[in-house]
């Protein structure tokens, strides 16, 4: 199992310690390539820029309107998180139902 998120981030935190055996990627340090942010919003559309973040609110109205793959290439924190790949499974975010489909209901 593989996480992606930032190493500071709660959330990202609390489902590394639910998940003992899985990776981390923190993606400041090992930012997503244009290949890997276009297979992500494939998979997950607008729901993977997080619009409620601290990063979003800081963003100029211009910014805004950028292109999802472009404003995550810059603004990597700006990815709703984490994103946990589960064999050929994916989920996004640490929501009830995302514990439960990985069995910690």
């Amino acid at each position: 199992m593989e996480l992606w998120g930032l190493k500071t981030c709660d959330t990202c935190r609390k489902a590394l310690a639910a998940l003992p055996g899985a990776t981390f990627r923190d993606v400041r340090a090992q930012p997503l390539t244009g290949a890997e942010i276009a297979a992500l919003l494939a998979r997950f559309g607008p729901a993977l820029v997080n619009r409620a973040s601290t990063t979003w609110r800081g963003l100029d109205e211009e910014q805004r309107a950028l292109d999802p793959a472009a404003l995550l290439a810059a603004h990597p924190a700006l990815m709703k998180r984490p994103v946990i790949r589960a064999g050929d499974v994916w989920h996004l975010g640490w929501t009830p139902a995302v514990r439960e489909a990985l069995g910690l209901g």
